[in-house]
């Protein structure tokens, strides 16, 4: 952590040099002693110490000096470091300016020239200063840093990025925050593009897209080598597994993530039927394990960045990466997974991601405490996000098309949520419209049994109406069904056939229309949307490879 700053102003050099050198002798074991010899060259160091988050706990300041006075200087130093202890060096005729900064900017003591000595004149003073400062100021926090609003869809990105990825941060919304509000607009004139992504090293970027943002903060995002005997295709339980099974069983594997490893499960707020954990698992932690366990036995893994293209050569595979790269391969398994539905109703452009979220969107849930929050879904994701937010809202309304819970949510949630005073479930209800600009502030819902039509205010609502495969990427190279999801095995048959298969051989059990290409997980046909039953489809995938790989 950085030593906190005392910074000393004065436009004369020798007397920058003295101040300097009597506060080093004193302060230089705890504190950082920085000196400049304008108002103009101390405000541009102190951007540089903003962004690197470093804290400054003392401005000792010439009132006399051109162009900018020790005043003047002052006032644009607080909005940066409001807590920081403020004296001026004055000489006798200063005395009145001195005295009016204490009503004005809060001048905490002015200090005549000279000081000497310094054992009784500046220390003694400086030292009670330091003491108050160390009482109140808060703890640094040497970390990333996202600066931005809180009705930004791209803020509400970036930290659902950083926090999927297990990369520390702090929060810094600029509307409620004035020192960070100064320190995005100390970045230049008008201000970067938000959000700002600043880290310890004093570095800073505006908006950047998740490519970008993975790299700086040290994500894996190149491959390492050309050629693998295994690429796997989304990292969520069903691709974890297989990462894991494939790099323990001698495979080269490559395991490629568009965002975050964990997938759908990985936004989970708490899994509790998942075998082995007695008191549940957030998906989050899940993921982590998992990711450590497949890194640990081999499997490389790359994160935010997406497959654009997939082509079969003879028996091998070709997969084209989004940063243009391409690496071969022996066999694919396909673990893309699903998204959530959106909600395709008047209003959603005008909050999407600013009041209104897909799944857990477990970095906003804090945003909104002690308001009300509305839950729309009625299967596992949406009661154990209920049962998430209750934490921290006034209430949470679930909204239900059903006649009720028990078709989508399993008993445990069912019981845990009537338990829960601040949850109210409604039945026979759909949302029509979504209403609030920049941010969310109602909602009209529509009774089903009777038509009618209410308006219901929110400040926060999270979605979970059902999910689509993530599929595209390989419409014209497998089968599918017409829903999206992929055909494997026994499925592709058609009047005893398989669907464009054209070997000898019958598929493998989760193998696709193309030879070497396999399925797992929830984007394949009828598969049970369960942890468990994923990861059973992955580990059983990487057995299957070893069967085809046998063939060729």
């Amino acid at each position: 952590m950085a030593k906190p700053v005392i910074l000393s102003v004065d436009d004369e050099p020798a007397v920058a040099a003295a101040i300097a050198r009597d506060l080093k002798a004193r302060y230089q074991e705890t504190y950082r002693v920085v000196s400049a010899t304008s108002g103009a060259d101390a405000l541009e160091t102190l951007g540089e110490l903003k962004r690197r988050d470093t804290p400054v706990a003392l401005f000792l300041v010439d009132q006399r000096m051109p162009g900018t006075t020790g005043t003047e200087f002052l006032e644009a130093a607080i909005p940066l470091y409001p807590d920081a202890k403020k004296v001026l060096l004055t000489a006798y005729a200063d005395t009145a300016a001195a005295i009016e900064s204490i009503n004005t900017i809060g001048l905490d003591h002015y200090l005549m020239k000279p000081w000497e000595p310094p054992e009784e004149q500046l220390y003694p003073l400086v030292d009670d200063l330091l003491d108050d400062w160390q009482a109140e100021a808060p703890p640094p926090y040497d970390g990333i840093r996202v600066a931005g609003t809180l009705w930004s869809a791209r803020s509400h990105d970036v930290k659902d990025f950083l926090s999927r990825n297990r990369i520390p941060f702090r929060w810094i919304d600029i509307e409620r925050d004035a020192e960070g509000a100064a320190l995005v607009k100390s970045l230049g004139e008008d201000g970067p593009q938000l959000p700002v992504v600043l880290f310890p090293d004093g570095e800073w970027l505006a908006s950047p897209d998740d490519p970008t943002l993975a790299e700086r903060v040290g994500l894996h995002i190149r491959a390492s080598e050309p050629f693998y005997d295994l690429v796997i295709i989304g990292a969520g339980p069903a691709g974890l597994a297989a990462a894991v099974y494939g790099a323990s069983e001698g495979l080269r594997t490559l395991l490629v993530e568009r965002s975050a490893t964990g997938g759908q499960a990985g936004t989970s707020s708490r899994i509790e039927n998942y075998l082995g954990f007695p008191k549940g698992v957030s998906g989050a932690e899940l993921a982590r394990r998992a990711t450590d366990q497949a890194a640990r036995l081999g499997a490389e893994i790359l994160t935010a960045i997406d497959v654009s293209e997939i082509r079969v050569d003879d028996s091998y595979k070709v997969v084209v990466l989004s940063n243009g790269t391409e690496v071969t391969c022996r066999a694919i398994i396909l673990a893309m997974g699903v998204a959530t539905r959106e909600l395709a109703v008047r209003g959603v452009d005008r909050v999407s991601g600013a009041g209104l979220y897909y799944g857990a969107a477990l970095t906003e849930a804090p945003n909104y405490r002690d308001r009300p929050m509305l839950v729309v879904g009625g299967a596992n994701s949406a009661g154990q996000g209920a049962m998430l937010f209750s934490r921290y809202a006034s209430h949470v309304t679930i909204l239900v098309r059903g006649p009720g819970l028990e078709e989508g949510m399993s008993q445990y949630l069912i019981d845990q949520i009537a338990a829960t005073p601040n949850i109210t479930v409604r039945t026979q209800v759909e949302v029509i419209e979504v209403h609030g600009d920049p941010g969310l502030e109602a909602v009209t819902v529509r009774d089903l049994d009777t038509g009618d039509s209410e308006r219901v205010h929110a400040s926060a609502m999270f979605v979970f109406i059902g999910q689509v495969p993530h599929t595209d990427l390989v419409a014209d190279l497998v089968a599918r069904d017409p829903s999206g999801t992929i055909l494997t095995g026994p499925d592709l048959l058609v009047e005893g056939r398989p669907r464009g298969w054209h070997l000898s051989r019958e598929p493998l059990y989760l193998e696709t229309s193309a030879p070497g290409i396999f399925a797992a997980g929830d984007c394949r046909f009828g598969s049970v949307r369960r942890v468990a039953t994923a990861v059973g489809q992955g580990a059983m995938a990487v057995t299957l490879v070893h069967r085809y790989l046998e063939t060729v």
